[in-house]
Formats: structure tokens, C-alpha cells, sequence
């Protein structure tokens, strides 16, 4: 097989980081690694298959000057959105974890398993967009449903990590519980949510729309429709809480009216699906839950329950680690399909 050279921007961030572990994992076809991150990162190590390399400064020539094949960006839309043209001009593909592409009708906006052929309009662009992370993996479990029965809504409540604001998300938590058993809680920072969210829940992640919806519930809205080709009706409610890693959400499902949902049926396409794992033994404590998910590549699915007044409505829980499956790991996924589908 051939061998790419892979850069990575924002070599240094929690994604970034988590891309590296992804690539060796599923022993990615690299033959150069080119970590590139802003100039304070200069000369900084990152370490792949026992073998280190040093961060590079993100310019607009460094993807001609280390000949790069493959450029997965992972530092922010704006960054995206000076630097991915260069990447292409150079005749790499870009792999874009930010927002900036996702909506743009020439770029496809990709979840191997549920719209693998999406990925062969990357030519239009030169660049293929990761979705959303809580998109990701509600959609994962949304396909297999609707090939079932056809969804007509979805209704969805998120329990978004502090991880989803990347690593400053993560050492407010981890400052704020120490803070509070120090009692100087009501000392400790709040930068990077507008409230404290130690021993708390915030029901807003990211900014506020006109429409009252804040941005990440919109984002899941827009890119579920167009990963999905179809105008399903979606509501979604986007909470921040005081998990360090892996977004969990509770999904309601109305499919069309003459649908009579049968749970084993439902339980038997969720388990058939590619990296869905079914855990659902209420009686026995058994359901999916972040420290299950956390660290691996399977989004979790359980509390399956027909509702108790309509046939047509299917209630249950869904769990995945978001910087492994709803960032680094698809973003894998995705330049592992497009390898398979150049090489058809």
C-alpha cells in the first residue's frame, strides 16, 4: 500500500494529539509525519510509533515544502480558513475538524459509516468536513434506525463534556473541584464557561442564536439533514456538565405514523451497524455511561424503550467518546475510506 505524508495542524491541541494515537492505533499508512502548530509550539516533540518529530510552524508553504498528502486540521475555523488553501493548493487533501466548511454545498460533510460516498466529491474542493462531535455520533445511531423504519423527527438532550472546549475546557473543571475542596470555590476562574461548572450544569453550549437556539444545537441540526439527505424535523438541547471526556445524549425518535417499533428489531440493526455496541439491561444496571466510553472508538446505545403513548416514538441513550470518535477518529475514518475508494 502506499505510504502518505500526514500533517497535522494544531499538532499540539487535544485533538491534534488524540490524531496521533488514532493514526498508530489503526497502524495508518504514514510515511512522514509533519506536526505543524502556531510559532510558540516551535521545536515542541511529538512522539509517533517511538519515533519523535519536532513541530513545525503553520505557514503557507510548509504543505509544498514537506510534500504533504493528507493535512487534517484541527486548530480552529479561522486557521481553516487561511490555511486549508494552501494545503490544497500543494495537492493535498484537507480533513477539516473545524465548522468553517461543514455547511459550504460543494464539501462533503462525512461519516464513513453512514454516507462512505459522500467522500468521492472531494475533488470539487480538495477538502472533505468532519462533522460536529455530538453530530457524529447521534447520526451513527441515527442511520441504521432510519433505514429501518424512516425517521420523520428526532428529538435530542446533550450532556456535552468539558473536553468539547478542548484542554482549557478540561483544567477549569479539574481547578474549580480543587478549589472546592480547598473551600475557595467561589474564588476559582471561570473563563472558559460562562459559569462555574464544577458541581453545575450549563444549558448552553456555544453562542446564542436569534432564534433562541444556541449555535452547537443549530450546528446539529444543519449537519444531520445533510449528512443524512433528508429534512428530518430535529430539536436539539445542547448542556454543558462536569464530565471530563466522552458526550452523552438522550435521543427521542418519531418515525412515520403507520410504524409499530419492535424493540428486538430496533436492538438487532443498532448491534448489526459498524462501531455501535448495545448495552441495554436496565434491570441489571447495565447502560451506557461516559467512563465506559471514554478512550475507545464505539458509540454506546442503550435505555432502548418503545414510548408509552405512540408505537411510532423510540426513546434511548447514547454515548461516545467526542474526541475520539466525534473528532480524531473519524477524521481517520474518513482519510482510511478515501485511501480505499482512490485505490477502487
Amino acid at each position: 500500500m502506499r505510504k502518505f505524508n500526514v500533517a497535522v495542524v494544531g499538532a499540539t491541541g487535544a485533538v491534534g494529539e488524540e490524531l496521533f494515537r488514532v493514526m498508530e492505533d489503526y497502524d495508518f499508512p504514514v510515511n512522514n509525519i509533519v506536526p505543524l502548530a502556531s510559532a510558540r509550539s516551535i521545536g515542541n516533540k511529538i512522539n509517533y510509533k517511538n519515533k519523535e518529530y519536532s513541530v513545525l510552524e503553520l505557514t503557507h508553504t510548509c504543505f509544498e515544502e514537506n510534500e504533504v498528502d493528507i493535512a487534517f486540521f484541527s486548530a480552529g475555523g479561522n486557521i481553516s480558513e487561511k490555511f486549508a488553501k494552501y494545503a490544497v493548493e500543494a495537492g493535498a487533501l484537507v480533513i477539516d475538524n473545524t465548522s468553517h466548511f461543514r455547511m459550504q454545498k460543494n464539501v462533503p460533510l462525512v461519516v464513513p459509516e453512514v454516507n462512505p460516498n459522500d467522500i468521492l466529491g472531494w475533488k470539487r474542493t480538495g477538502i472533505i468536513a468532519n462533522p460536529n462531535c455530538s453530530t457524529i455520533q447521534m447520526v451513527l445511531s441515527l442511520k441504521p434506525l432510519d433505514d429501518l423504519y424512516g425517521i420523520k423527527r428526532v428529538d435530542v438532550a446533550t450532556y456535552q463534556a468539558v473536553s468539547g472546549a478542548g484542554k482549557a475546557g478540561m483544567e477549569e473543571l479539574v481547578n474549580q473541584m480543587q478549589d472546592f475542596f480547598a473551600f475557595k470555590l467561589s474564588d476559582s476562574k471561570k473563563e472558559q464557561f460562562a459559569h462555574q461548572i464544577a458541581l453545575n450544569v450549563i444549558p448552553q453550549v456555544d453562542i446564542a442564536q436569534d432564534n433562541s437556539f444556541t449555535k452547537e444545537e443549530m450546528k446539529m441540526i444543519n449537519e444531520t439533514q445533510k449528512i443524512l439527505h433528508k429534512d428530518i424535523a430535529i430539536a436539539a438541547t445542547c448542556v454543558r456538565v462536569p464530565v471530563l471526556r466522552s458526550h452523552s445524549e438522550a435521543i427521542t425518535i418519531t418515525f412515520n405514523e403507520d410504524i409499530d417499533i419492535d424493540i428486538n428489531e430496533v436492538k438487532n440493526v443498532l448491534e448489526e451497524f459498524e462501531n455501535i455496541e448495545v448495552i441495554d439491561d436496565l434491570k441489571n444496571n447495565f447502560y451506557p455511561m461516559p467512563i465506559i466510553s471514554t478512550d475507545t472508538d464505539i458509540t454506546y446505545v442503550g435505555r432502548l424503550r418503545k414510548d408509552l403513548y405512540s408505537n411510532n416514538i423510540l426513546h434511548y441513550f447514547n454515548v461516545a467518546d467526542q474526541v475520539r470518535v466525534g473528532a480524531a477518529t473519524n477524521s481517520v475514518r474518513i482519510a482510511l475510506k478515501w485511501i480505499e475508494l482512490e485505490n477502487d
